[in-house]
């Protein structure tokens, strides 16, 4: 300083002495400073005014050297930061000074500068001072100091603005003061800035004040100014510093206010110019739009958009849309151009694009601005090809289109280095409809480096040469598609890596925050927006591209934004850029469904986008491709042939690209893709080898297809990526490999259409394909397996086109056996899901009905026996479903295939398939049983079951282990569910549901409509129950029992009630059938036979085991009524079966009688199969009864039954009544039906039931009554009663008869007969040896056998039904025959007797009154006496009567006062009668000595009744008494018949009989002891009677001596009188020594009045009746005597 100061005094020593002074003050006043201050520089800042002082004076002088000097100087005080703010003015003012004379103007300039650069001292209106001289000097005359200011106007505005983000920084953290008032209209002062921001918004608004030609606010004294100059300082400030104008809402404002509505105005000559318009009158001259300015404000707006869009929405828009609006075609060339390279910068900036899309797109009532921008650029391209250039020539007058010098010369000119980097190239790029464009290299990808934007220097618009608004045009698409995909890409790619690490991938979409939705909301309305557009430029651009790189890279725009969209899951987007690639790679007009159809809503459709049309253009046929392949097409109806270029080649490639690349956005695009591929692949011939390759081969027909060598090496590769495009499926994720399945699927279909009518060749490329991506994906095959098996299995195997349906045969099973044989980790043997998954198609193919199919798929099959047979673990039951998928529409030959596959199963695999797999085996052997094409795999099928019954034997232990596992595991898992557990035969353990499975099987077959079957199941059945029973559990007998038994028994009784009566003809050939089988109803009796016996056998056999069973009595009930149906059953076959099975489960073998020998048995029509001893049937096999599985078994449930159960104790046998009872009742109803006469009306071939059937029913009986005689009751015994009599009663058919009946000479019970009796015999028998209590029934049973004593007189009626006597039938009619009942009633009488020999005493016998029943019954065959049917009869009832009563009178008399006998007496009276005076004749031809026996027994008879009877009176009644006398009396007198020759009339008089009977009446009027007056009584009654005897004999005698003459009487009559006559004499002596008080008065009077009788008789001529006349009449002289007079009233 001081050093200055001296120099200054030195200079102006002589001319300005005040500055010379000045600056020697100055020295002082520095040196002073300098002593006293420890901060000088500080010291000096205070007064630096003072300091200053005596340089500005020095300035004032005006002379160059000194006012040089001192600027010196004073830069220097102000590089050391020591100007006070005062001192800065005062030098402000000095400046001005020398501006204004214009002197030292750059030292001027950089003195200003050096003092707003080092300090902030300089504020407000000292501040603009200093920026106006600025601008003053910026506009003199002088080029270096225009130039200079300029450069330091530019300098000074930053360092304003750039003191204020300083100060920004300096506040920054204190409390901000409150916003200022929006919309302040003073501009002047805007109080709440601070200092240098005040200065920045003061200088900012001048700025734009002065642009839009208005006077500054703040630059006072600014004289002149050019707009160009201030749009580049807006754009300078705006672009450097953005912070203020966002930070500040006083300067947002100013933006808003001033600069928008400015650049706006500058605008608007360029909106309303059109291009030609010129030639009009035109307005103002501004109006044209002006090349600099124009640039410039492009400029502007680029930044205001790029830094304060946030702020400018609003504006922006209208921007944009103005930008827009200049690429039209009627805007100047230059224009469009500068436009363009605008739009391109905007294209570079996927962030801005993006906000532009927020803004405006997503809002609801904006202008779509993004769309806009893109449509603009799509229609400026098409704009290009349609109309010539017409700027060029505008401006340059060269012709459009010339590639001459004009166009390349402008260019090299205006372009500098750009211009020699992007020279033209060697031809055209693009070429459409002969107009061709080149194509240059404007910038770096990815920058937009600007030419035309970029000549600020230029004031006339530059020529523009041809093609390069094309190329601009052509990087800002490719540049945007770059920009936008890379931007969304990246942060799709960064959102998806944070969700991975959030949540390891595991947390669902739904948890993505609300800013990703709304960023993926900005990415989809982005796409949406641009993707019409884009495509659009894009398709016309592909189809006229002629230059390969230009090509590729269109196609990798297509195909980077169908990735992306494929990304964004933008599916109409991503298929229509797809669509575009699909179209290119196929011949022009191609036509392909897939495509037309997708593309319908694209191609040749005009998208109108608010007022901008953009038309896509279909592409051009006329191509300038060269041809490199000529082939087919792939359609249904046969076409020419169609070429291929190499630019569709070149698109294939494109198209396998993505596919290989992208095919995880792929999606349903997969079916564009690939049907376009399979197209390609048809036309250049590639066809299907081993695991689906595609390999080069030759066209089936048509022109064979031509392959230019050039594509010749091509096909390898091609082929080669094709399979490769596959092959990397195996690295997409599963939803798209869906994806590609579900595309190949519609192919296929497609395929299968076009084939489906004809028999032309097959595209098989999506077949082969699929195949090839199975096998590929075989690590993950689960998740793809079921879409691709159910496509092949639903669609292809069932195809009409035989190839094609091999082909889908062949990839199911190649897939399957791939899939088997592949090693997957967990290998599948740990992975049972996914092993069955794999079997799965294999059990489907069975559902598909062609033949050729079913064959691969068994093949197919004992393939997988053969190799994985071992293997196949959880796989069994699918494998054994497929084997067991037998249909009878199937043919023999598959149904023979199948069974070989089962028969090797059977034989090699049980052992190693999970055991839970046996019941499987066991319905698949049951289904080739039923299956009805060949009878002999069903036959050996029922063998196989047998040897599968063996193996469950034999591997009892081990297999009960494992199915009680696997059991425990399916049991845990039903009650996680919740659910019971599903399997048949549930409560059953597993082991023995195993055995129930077989059984029902087993049972199934047994009902199976061929005899031979049924045989052979039934017999098998039966004996596996036999033979392996045991090692069921007690509580599985239970389902054994009704499930499988009485379930065979329903259905074998239905069907044998329902079977056809038809005579089936012989069965086919020369086979004969026995006519005890000819009818399909005997056939199934044959079966119902079988079914019955072995029920009943397993009944018998396993009783004790089946009585532990809860339910037993109901199982027994049911046994019994399906014996009770079978016995009723028509068939003599069925129903005398079941009384065998009624007899074994009663445990009773009958033995065999003669008559039911089998030859006798046969030609009742009884087959002699049942008539074999019920041995266990069963294809010989030993009855397996306690072995060692049996016993282990045992030991394993404590609680099942040991193998041999030991028989019940006395206990248990008390619990069976129940059952016997209920066979009771069983064999009573069944009794009860069978002996039911048909009802009248019926027809003459009713059913009557057989005898060898009857027989056998009542031979039960006798064994049944051992088990029910504790119960047996009286009710009980009449129902048997009933049967017993029912069953006598029923008629022989006459056919039979000679079997049964004897010849009737003979007298012989027939075996029914005797088994009746032996019931009655066995039950007297038990009544005999029980408790007194049974004696009760005694009654009962006489009651019985009387009603069989009955039939000897008349045989019992069987309904109306019509009997012949066996002698009048004739043999082979179907009448009916009666029995001989005789020798039966005779029997049944001497058991009677024989009884009553027994009881007669019992107490019940006689309340019974059962001799007098005795008697009522004898009294029929007594009264009939001759005509009795047989002349035994009346002879054993007299003999029995004899018996009978000689055991019951005593018994009557000892009981005689109980009166239970009073009804009996007359009962017996009657009997006497009738039998004695029989009004019945002997017969004719009786012999004398016949007659004479017979009288004998009447003898017998009378003799009886006076030893018996008459002793006993006064036990007796008096009427039965008198009924006697009066008998006797007529027995004695001779009733003579005169048919009597005199020969016979002796013997035929009964002289005998008489006799007898007088000398019974006698005997009785001799009762000398009549002490008591009962004796007096029956004396009486005889005495009568003799006195009337006598009376009679002597009048008939008289009678007939006067009527006889001289001729003396008969013999007979004589010895009667005279033994009358002997008999009154006694009677007189007896009454002499009778008490006179013991005669009746009554007596008397006869004595006295047979007097005059007597003496009549004297003239008889007869001595010896005379003699006996005087004996009687002597003793009468004792009555003679003087009569008493009567005494009256006591007087004599």
């Amino acid at each position: 300083m001081q050093t200055d100061l001296r120099s200054l005094s030195m200079e102006c020593k002589k001319k300005f002495p005040p500055v010379k002074e000045a600056a020697e003050s100055g020295i002082v006043k520095i040196k002073t400073i300098a002593a006293r201050s420890t901060d000088i520089l500080a010291a000096l800042k205070e007064n630096s005014s003072e300091v200053v002082q005596p340089f500005l004076m020095g300035c004032g002088t005006k002379e160059p050297k000194i006012t040089q000097l001192c600027l010196a100087a004073i830069q220097r005080l102000m590089s050391h930061e020591v100007v006070s703010e005062a001192a800065a003015g005062n030098i402000i003012n000095m400046l001005w000074q020398l501006m204004e004379n214009g002197l030292e103007e750059l030292k001027l300039l950089q003195t200003v500068l050096v003092l707003l650069t080092t300090n902030t001292v300089v504020h407000d209106e000292v501040l603009s001072k200093a920026i106006v001289l600025c601008f003053r000097l910026h506009f003199t005359k002088d080029n270096i100091t225009n130039n200079t200011a300029a450069a330091t106007v530019r300098q000074v505005v930053t360092v304003v603005f750039e003191r204020m983000v300083a100060e920004d920084e300096r506040f920054k953290g204190m409390a901000e003061e409150p916003p200022p008032v929006q919309g302040n209209s003073n501009r002047r002062t805007v109080s709440t800035l601070r200092p240098s921001a005040k200065d920045a918004y003061m200088l900012f608004q001048d700025l734009c004040q002065l642009v839009n030609a208005d006077a500054p606010y703040w630059l006072v004294g600014m004289t002149e100014m050019t707009r160009t100059f201030g749009l580049e300082l807006l754009e300078s400030v705006l672009n450097d510093f953005p912070g203020v104008f966002l930070q500040h809402q006083e300067f947002s404002f100013l933006l808003k206010e001033r600069v928008c509505p400015l650049v706006i105005k500058l605008f608007s000559p360029n909106i309303k110019f059109r291009q030609g318009s010129t030639s009009s009158a035109s307005p103002a001259p501004m109006e044209k739009p002006y090349f600099p300015i124009c640039m410039r404000l492009l400029r502007v707006v680029s930044v205001l958009i790029k830094h304060f869009y946030s702020l400018l929405v609003t504006e922006c828009e209208i921007f944009l849309s103005l930008l827009v609006k200049f690429l039209d075609g009627e805007k100047p060339q230059w224009l469009r151009a500068v436009a363009v390279e605008s739009v391109h910068r905007l294209c570079v900036q996927p962030h801005l694009l993006r906000s532009f899309c927020q803004s405006y797109d997503m809002k609801q009532h904006s202008t779509k601005v993004f769309r806009d921008i893109v449509n603009a650029l799509g229609s400026f391209i098409q704009s290009l090809f349609i109309v010539p250039n017409a700027g060029s020539q505008a401006s340059t007058g060269t012709p459009a289109g010339g590639s001459g010098s004009g166009p390349q010369a402008a260019m090299q000119a205006g372009q500098g280095a750009v211009g020699v980097s992007g020279g033209l190239t060697g031809q055209a790029a693009f070429e459409y409809r002969n107009i061709s464009i080149p194509l240059m290299t404007v910038s770096v990808q990815g920058s937009a480096k600007a030419t035309y934007l970029e000549m600020l220097d230029k004031v006339e618009p530059p020529s523009i040469p041809e093609g390069y608004a094309m190329s601009v045009a052509f990087s800002a698409l490719l540049d945007m598609v770059r920009g936008i995909t890379s931007m969304i890409e990246r942060e799709l790619t960064r959102e998806e890596e944070e969700a991975a690490a959030r949540g390891n991938g595991n947390q669902p979409a739904s948890a993505e925050s609300p800013q990703d939705l709304l960023a993926h909301q900005v990415w989809e309305e982005m796409v949406s927006a641009c993707w019409c557009g884009l495509l659009a430029a894009l398709s016309l651009l592909l189809d006229a591209s002629m230059d390969e790189t230009a090509t590729e890279n269109i196609l990798k725009a297509e195909l980077t934004m169908a990735s992306l969209c494929g990304r964004l899951g933008l599916v109409t987007p991503r298929d229509a850029f797809i669509t575009a690639i699909c179209k290119a790679s196929l011949p022009p007009h191609y036509a392909l469904t897939v495509l037309s159809s997708n593309a319908s809503n694209l191609s040749n459709k005009t998208y109108s986008i608010q007022g901008q049309t953009v038309q896509i253009i279909s592409p051009s046929s006329e191509s300038h491709q060269q041809v490199v392949a000529v082939g087919q097409p792939l359609t249904v109806q046969p076409q020419g042939t169609v070429v291929l270029t190499a630019k569709n080649i070149q698109c294939m490639r494109t198209l396998l690209n993505l596919a290989h690349c992208h095919g995880a956005v792929l999606g349903t695009s997969w079916q564009l893709v690939l049907a376009t591929l399979q197209h390609l692949v048809w036309i250049l011939g590639l066809k299907p080898g081993i695991g689906g390759v595609l390999k080069p081969g030759r066209a089936v027909e048509g022109p064979s297809t031509v392959l230019t060598t050039a594509v010749m090496t091509d096909l390898p590769v091609i082929s080669n990526i094709l399979s490769r495009l596959f092959e990397s499926s195996q690295y997409l994720d599963d939803v798209s490999l869906h994806h590609l399945i579900n595309a190949l699927c519609s192919l296929s279909m497609e395929a299968m259409d076009m084939v489906c009518g004809n028999n032309k060749e097959p595209s098989l490329f999506a077949v082969a394909k699929l195949l090839e991506t199975g096998l590929v994906n075989m690590d993950r095959i689960e998740i793809l397996w079921r879409p691709l098996t159910a496509h092949l299995l639903e669609k292809v195997c069932q195809h009409p086109n035989a190839r094609m349906r091999e082909w889908g045969a062949e990839a199911v099973t190649a897939l399957i056996k791939a899939g088997l044989a592949y090693k997957h980790d967990p290998p599948l043997s740990q992975n049972q899901r996914l092993h069955l998954l794999l079997l799965n198609p294999l059990r489907e193919l069975s559902n598909v009905l062609h033949a050729d199919i079913r064959q691969k798929q068994l093949e197919c099959v004992l393939q997988i026996l053969q190799s994985q047979g071992d293997s196949l673990g959880p796989g069994w039951p699918l494998v054994l479903g497929v084997i067991g998928a037998i249909r009878n529409d199937q043919g023999e030959s598959l149904i023979r295939t199948a069974f070989q596959c089962l028969q090797l199963v059977v034989t090699d695999f049980l052992p190693t398939m999970p055991c839970t797999c046996l019941q499987i085996v066991v319905g698949v052997a049951g289904s080739f049983g039923l299956q009805n094409q060949e009878l002999n795999i069903s036959l050996t099928s029922i063998g196989l079951l047998w040897n599968i019954s063996d193996y469950f034997f034999q591997r009892a232990e081990t297999i009960t282990v494992e199915l009680e596992k696997e059991e425990a595991i399916q049991q845990k898992q039903a009650q996680e569910k919740g659910e019971p557990l599903n399997r048949p035969f549930h409560p059953a353990p597993p082991f023995d549901c195993l055995w129930l499975c077989l059984y029902a099987k087993l049972g199934e077959l047994c009902v199976d409509p061929r005899p031979a079957v049924r045989k052979s199941s039934g017999q098998t059945m039966f004996s596996t129950i036999a033979a392996h029973g045991t090692l069921l559990q007690q509580p599985t007998w239970h389902i054994v029992v009704w499930k499988v038994l009485f379930h065979l028994l329903d259905c074998v009784r239905k069907s044998s009630t329902t079977a056809d009566k038809e005579k089936i003809e012989s069965g086919g050939g020369n086979i004969l059938i026995h006519h005890s089988r000819d009818t399909a109803e005997k056939q199934w009796a044959e079966t119902w036979v079988l079914t019955l016996a072995g029920v009943a056998r397993i009944f018998n056999t396993r009783r004790y085991l089946l009585q532990q069973l809860g339910d037993f009595f109901k199982a027994w009930e049911v046994l019994l009524d399906h014996i009770q149906s079978a016995a009723l059953s028509k068939n003599n076959e069925v129903s005398l079966a079941a009384l065998k099975s009624f007899q074994e489960i009663l445990q009773i073998v009958t033995p065999i009688k003669d008559t039911e020998k089998p030859e006798a048995l046969i030609a009742m029509g009884v087959p002699p199969v049942i008539m074999d001893p019920l041995a266990p049937s069963g294809p010989g096999r030993p009855l397996l009864r306690s072995d060692s599985v049996a016993e282990h078994l045992a030991q394993r449930y404590n609680n099942g039954v040991q193998a041999q159960t030991p028989p019940p104790t006395a206990g248990e046998e008390m619990d069976d009544s129940g059952l016997w009872w209920s066979a009771w009742n069983t064999w009573y109803r069944t009794g009860m039906e069978c002996t039911r006469p048909p009802p009248t009306g019926a027809d003459k071939l009713a059913f009557i039931p057989s005898q060898p059937f009857l027989t056998a029913l009542v031979q039960i009986f006798p064994a049944l009554y051992q088990h029910v005689k504790s119960g047996f009751s009286m009710e009980d015994l009449r129902k048997l009663g009933v049967i017993l009599h029912g069953a006598v009663s029923v008629p022989i058919s006459s056919d039979a008869s000679p079997f049964i009946l004897p010849s009737f000479t003979e007298a012989v019970l027939t075996s029914l007969q005797e088994a009746v009796l032996t019931a009655l015999d066995v039950l007297q028998k038990a009544i005999c040896l029980g408790p007194e209590n049974l004696q009760v029934m005694y009654p009962a049973i006489f009651e019985q056998l009387l009603l069989f004593v009955e039939f000897s007189c008349k045989p019992p009626q069987y309904g109306k039904v019509e009997t012949k006597h066996v002698a009048n039938a004739k043999y082979n009619q179907a009448e009916w025959v009666a029995l001989n009942y005789v020798p039966f009633a005779e029997r049944s009488l001497e058991v009677v007797v024989d009884l009553y020999h027994k009881t007669a005493c019992h107490k019940a016998v006689i309340n019974e009154k059962v001799l007098q029943s005795i008697i009522k019954t004898l009294r029929m065959p007594l009264g009939l006496k001759y005509a009795c049917p047989a002349e035994s009869t009346w002879k054993l009832a007299v003999s029995s009567l004899l018996k009978v009563l000689s055991i019951g009178l005593p018994v009557a008399r000892q009981h005689a006062s109980s009166g239970k006998f009073d009804t009996m007496w007359p009962e017996l009276a009657n009997a006497f009668e009738d039998f004695l005076f029989t009004k019945s004749t002997p017969p004719d031809n009786l012999s004398i000595q016949e007659f004479q026996k017979n009288e004998a027994v009447d003898v017998e008879v009378v003799q009886l009744i006076s030893t018996e009877i008459l002793p006993f009176a006064s036990f007796i009644p008096k009427d039965f008494v008198g009924q006697i006398m009066t008998m006797l009396n007529k027995g004695s007198i001779h009733s003579q018949s005169s048919s009597f020759t005199e020969a016979e009339i002796d013997v035929r008089m009964r002289e005998d009989f008489s006799k007898v009977c007088f000398e019974t009446l006698l005997q009785f009027s001799f009762s000398n002891k009549a002490s008591t007056p009962q004796e007096g009584y029956i004396s009486r009654m005889a005495l009568s009677v003799l006195l009337q005897r006598a009376q009679d004999v002597l009048r008939r005698y008289m009678e007939d001596e006067r009527l006889s003459g001289r001729c003396p009487l008969p013999r007979q009559q004589v010895t009667e009188i005279i033994f009358v006559l002997k008999a009154v004499s006694t009677l007189m002596d007896s009454l002499k020594k009778t008490q006179p008080e013991n005669v009746d008065s009554n007596t008397w009077a006869q004595v006295i009045a047979l007097y005059p009788t007597l003496v009549e008789c004297i003239t008889c001529s007869s001595s010896e009746v005379s003699l006996a006349l005087k004996e009687a009449l002597g003793p009468f002289k004792d009555f003679m005597q003087p009569p008493v007079s009567k005494v009256q009233n006591g007087e004599s």
